[in-house]
């Protein structure tokens, strides 16, 4: 999955591995200061479960990159000095330390990155058409936490 020539945003749902050095060196441009870079990775544990082994992402793909296109347009109201924004998600099984998802913003300056970064993840998990399956030794179950999808227009970013 090569960067996108043109234009100032890139998203992606793919089963390949995530070229995380490729996002980050797309997102670098000569006006921006600021390139923050969030990257997602399958860990051992969830809510009451410490042996997951792997993820399994599943997603709506036809809704996807218009839910992405979405995300980043709010993104762009909320932050206007945001200049290129990438969203990238796998689907398949992913095995730990794997990256699942990656977002990339930059601006001139870092609090319009960090702030938009952490936008666009929060809102790509509350809005995007993605579900994960946890897979432990003996069992598998849907992640905890599911929920209703919500448009981007609803997400509010929560520092924790």
């Amino acid at each position: 999955m090569p960067a996108p020539l043109l234009g100032e945003e890139w998203f992606e749902l793919t089963a390949s591995e995530l070229p995380i050095g490729d996002i980050y060196q797309w997102a670098v441009r000569p006006d921006c200061g600021a390139v923050v870079l969030f990257s997602g990775t399958v860990r051992d544990h969830a809510d009451g479960r410490t042996d997951v082994t792997s993820l399994e992402y599943e997603a709506y793909e036809d809704a996807v990159i218009p839910s992405f296109a979405k995300i980043a347009n709010e993104a762009r109201v909320r932050f206007a000095d945001a200049r290129r924004i990438a969203i990238l998600h796998r689907t398949g099984e992913l095995s730990l330390g794997e990256s699942s998802v990656v977002v990339a913003v930059s601006s001139a300056h870092r609090p319009v990155a960090f702030d938009a970064a952490r936008f666009l993840i929060d809102a790509l998990k509350e809005s995007a058409p993605i579900w994960k399956k946890e897979n432990w030794d003996g069992g598998s179950d849907w992640g905890t936490g599911a929920h209703n999808i919500t448009s981007p227009q609803q997400v509010t970013s929560n520092p924790s």
